[in-house]
């Protein structure tokens, strides 16, 4: 996590009482500019990010991973150019040091896999959990919505997890890997599940319990610390924050951006469900697995598990029945018509997984595919698919 995103609460301002703070981490992978080989070029990388950039740009796990952290604020709109910013100094240093950034979930491209960057903590990681490292580069996006304090965050938890398998589906952006078609939308998601502490959010009692679920994961030995909490929503250990963090990277700033709104909203509906004193529903763990699993081999393109009901059908009337739902909130932080104009532009043109397949489906290339993700995580739009 970058030191940027951080510092972040739920904060008064004379736009609204208690309007909820946002900040956002993405994560890229470096790749030959030639063959879309995912390449160990960080260091090289960060030696030629500028001076005024390099408090929000970090090393990630592996040694083709590079992240960045916007500022936390309340406006989308100044969010959205913070990153914007990053992600275009961040490709021009990618390209100084001779390679090139994708905002892609994982590796598309056959190649080995990079080493893990040069670290004591990610050294003792890889001594306990050996080869379960993911392939080459496993990126994701990274929500986090202030609150007010822990309790009341352990309780927010328990009210947004229903909703997290139609947001999953919402940024699939990695349906290849080692050269091949893996008819999932998210592969990463499926390398990402190797690590054993991966897995929805289990229903909380309590800050207690969540203290105490740590601790006992901790010492069973599937986590050597907080950090590897890799619950899909948590309580940021170091931030006051509830921190969501299900989806693939996100190809372009705009679909970033409708997932930040979207989550911001789902917290602040929790929030306003709290305040109400309506309860959380207690959605069955083995069924939030299957919807997760559901939504990362369909995306947006087939069916999606509805957690609250058990009930499967299109993927997009869950998405819209989210959108509905936390529409109240959409409103309050003036964000309803800029989350239905970036909805439209996913109707047009699809998912990051859905572009990828339908530029491999015109080319035949993965190269191809490289190229048009690497324009995207400029600032370029996205292809339409149809």
């Amino acid at each position: 996590m970058t030191g940027q995103v951080a510092k972040q609460d739920v904060t008064s301002t004379p736009d609204g009482p208690d309007l909820l703070t946002v900040g956002v981490e993405e994560e890229f992978l470096l790749v030959d500019p030639h063959t879309g080989v995912a390449v160990p070029a960080v260091d090289l990388v960060m030696e030629q990010v500028p001076p005024e950039l390099g408090g929000q740009v970090e090393r990630e796990f592996q040694t083709s991973q590079i992240e960045i952290g916007s500022p936390p604020g309340l406006d989308l709109g100044a969010i959205r150019h913070s990153l914007g910013l990053l992600r275009a100094g961040l490709a021009d240093a990618a390209e100084r040091a001779g390679v090139r950034l994708l905002a892609i979930g994982t590796g598309p491209v056959e190649g080995p896999v990079p080493p893990v960057v040069d670290k004591p903590r990610f050294d003792r990681m890889v001594e306990r959990f050996r080869l379960l490292a993911p392939g080459p580069g496993n990126n994701g996006v990274h929500v986090h919505v202030g609150i007010p304090d822990p309790d009341t965050g352990v309780r927010v938890l328990n009210h947004v997890r229903p909703w997290l398998p139609v947001l999953h589906a919402l940024t699939t952006n990695s349906p290849f890997s080692a050269g091949e078609d893996t008819g999932y939308a998210s592969w990463r998601s499926v390398e990402w599940e190797h690590w054993p502490s991966v897995a929805p959010t289990p229903w909380l009692d309590s800050h207690a319990h969540y203290q105490r679920l740590i601790r006992q994961l901790i010492d069973s030995g599937v986590m050597l610390d907080e950090g590897m909490l890799y619950w899909y929503a948590r309580l940021s250990a170091k931030y006051p924050t509830v921190e969501i963090r299900i989806g693939d990277v996100c190809p372009s700033l705009d679909d970033t951006i409708l997932v930040a709104a979207l989550v911001r909203a789902l917290v602040g509906t929790a929030l306003a469900d709290i305040a109400a004193d309506r309860p959380a529903p207690r959605v069955d763990h083995h069924l939030l697995v299957a919807a997760h699993w559901r939504a990362a081999h369909d995306g947006l393109t087939g069916k999606a598990v509805d957690p609250h009901t058990g009930e499967v059908g299109p993927a997009w009337d869950l998405l819209d029945r989210l959108v509905e739902r936390v529409r109240p909130e959409l409103v309050r932080h003036g964000d309803a018509d800029r989350v239905d104009d970036l909805l439209a532009g996913v109707r047009r043109h699809g998912t990051g997984a859905e572009r990828q397949r339908a530029v491999y489906a015109r080319t035949g290339r993965l190269v191809d595919v490289v190229e048009d993700v690497a324009r995207q995580t400029r600032g370029g739009s996205p292809t339409v698919t149809d």
